[in-house]
């Protein structure tokens, strides 16, 4: 029988990890990681600012090492690998020339960081996404909002490219059109990289873009002018079409085929977000919420549209057909941090070891968050602890807002760290119930949870909190990498080897390897905190701390 292998290339914030599979079986023969240098050395952001971006330098070395990695240790036959697909971050977008290259691969911009991918992260155009809400709600026109859950954000495409715009006059000048990090991987792997006709992904267009088919595709040129005279011409330069992660962007071409040491008839797939093709991986389907849990979270559902009808759901991060499963409408929400609010903690408790170099911080900082976890399990939710807020960068959903911030009340001179620590834990909790909270008061209902990422098969406590927070059962994916993993299914489908997703998930899935469920005694308890959790959101937010 012939052999049919495929890829799975999932860029992450810090590192891009390929793996390759058997597309018939489902099991992972190599997978290699490379963290991005540039990224590591903390060139080009500023944390201060919120301005965060990634050289595409990054992005190419990172792909060649990994294919060329995964392909030596597994010492499969090029010709017996199918198909890729690439899965990224996003809104990651660039800034290209005519002919779709980034300006940062350009000697002149090699050091600029307008001119590089704005990773989805960067908070840097605030007032830019508030100029685009105002306008879409009053302006008397299409409300481009709606199908993004009525809030813009400043995470997404049109707000970062008009901050670019602004504030960078050579970036101004230069920049022809703009792409998605997950577009641009596969029109450069295929060689067709002309901004009009390279195949932008339904997934980063829908969701971030506001681009919907009853629009006719992206906002008018009407509004768009209206929102900014500097945003003149630009649509034309973009797109009107969109595909899913089902079609074939192309072939390797010669000069990629060379590169990565495969050959000219490998599949390449249209690109998607990697938190849409991880939930993928993690087996997503009808009724069940999907939650990637790591930094930040992303919460996915999907629906038949005859379910779905013309609902629109508030405060979201949008609803677009086929972004995540073809023929079902892709519904995404999220927090802005999550793990990221641990990982504050535990840097805030070594701050002085940090400060003085102090040999054993390394060692103390792998195992702060241990022992963290195991005072803070022996707590009883309430009973003297902390009221904790999760918006440490901001709101992604319900209802957007990046400029609320994070909150501790309730402290005392006898509030212990582990005490601080569960408190934090049982706010991303908290978070998301509400997100869950918000889907079901829209009429999007599910059953079940279905949990993927590193802390969801890293630790049971925060887990355990979260199925009595949330008062639901959650299933944890078994794959390590679903991401990966999801890229590879799309893969399989993109290059003809499997009929659709749902059979590629059928056939290559992992399952699930354990089952938290909520204990209903302390989900009573969690049910009287949550609403002072609510009320404590209400509060800093109205006063606009």
């Amino acid at each position: 029988m012939e052999k049919k292998y495929v890829l799975g290339i999932d860029y992450g914030t810090d590192s891009v990890r390929s793996v390759l599979m058997d597309a018939m079986t489902g099991e992972e023969l190599a997978a290699s990681v490379f963290e991005y240098p540039r990224w590591k050395k903390g060139l080009y952001s500023d944390a201060a600012e919120q301005r965060y971006r990634q050289h595409p330098l990054d992005y190419l070395e990172g792909l060649e090492h990994t294919v060329h990695e995964v392909l030596a240790r597994s010492a499969v036959n090029p010709e017996e690998v199918k198909g890729m697909t690439i899965d990224t971050t996003g809104s990651t977008p660039v800034a290209v020339d005519r002919e779709g290259v980034p300006l940062a691969l350009h000697e002149e911009f090699a050091d600029d960081p307008d001119a590089m991918f704005i990773l989805w992260k960067d908070h840097t155009a605030m007032d830019e996404a508030a100029e685009i809400n105002e306008l879409a709600h009053t302006w008397g026109g299409t409300d481009y909002t709606k199908y993004s859950g009525g809030i813009y954000s400043a995470e997404w495409f049109w707000a970062k490219i008009l901050h670019t715009l602004r504030r960078n006059g050579r970036v101004r000048q230069a920049a022809w059109s703009w792409v998605e990090h997950c577009d641009w991987m596969p029109a450069l792997l295929t060689g067709h990289t002309d901004p009009l006709t390279l195949k932008r992904s339904r997934c980063a267009a829908g969701h971030k873009a506001m681009w919907h088919a009853d629009f006719g595709g992206l906002p008018s040129e009407e509004f768009l002018v209206r929102l900014d005279p500097l945003l003149e011409g630009l649509r034309a330069r973009l797109y009107s079409d969109t595909y899913t992660a089902d079609v074939a962007a192309g072939t390797l071409s010669e000069e990629w085929a060379r590169r990565l040491g495969l050959t000219t008839a490998t599949v390449v797939g249209v690109g998607a977000f990697d938190a849409h093709l991880g939930v993928v991986g993690g087996e997503i389907r009808p009724g069940y919420l999907s939650k990637v849990v790591g930094t930040s979270t992303c919460d996915m559902v999907v629906a038949p549209p005859r379910e779905v009808g013309d609902r629109l759901v508030r405060g979201i991060s949008g609803q677009v057909d086929g972004s995540i499963l073809p023929g079902m409408i892709g519904f995404e929400a999220g927090q802005s941090s999550f793990g990221d609010v641990y990982a504050w903690f535990r840097d805030l408790l070594l701050w002085p070891a940090a400060q003085r170099d102090t040999a054993g911080a390394a060692d103390l900082e792998e195992a702060l968050l241990p022992m963290l976890t195991r005072e803070a399990e022996k707590l009883s939710p309430g009973e003297g602890l902390p009221l904790a807020l999760d918006w440490f960068n901001g709101r992604r959903t319900p209802d957007a807002n990046p400029r609320v911030k994070g909150a501790l009340a309730g402290l005392t001179l006898g509030t212990t760290p582990p005490a601080i620590f569960r408190a934090l834990v049982e706010a991303t909790a908290y978070g998301s119930r509400r997100i869950a909270e918000r889907f079901e008061e829209e009429g999007i209902r599910f059953e079940g949870v279905i949990a993927l990422g590193g802390i969801a098969k890293k630790s049971p406590f925060v887990m355990q909190v979260l199925a009595d927070v949330m008062n639901r059962p959650i299933q944890v994916a078994r794959a390590d990498q679903a991401v990966a993993l999801g890229a590879a299914m799309a893969a399989s489908v993109a290059a003809g080897i499997h009929p659709d997703f749902v059979t590629a998930q059928k056939t290559m899935g992992q399952g699930f390897e354990k089952e938290y469920l909520p204990d209903p005694q302390r989900a009573k308890r969690y049910d009287d905190l949550y609403k002072k959790y609510l009320r404590l959101g209400a509060f800093i937010e109205g006063e606009g701390f």
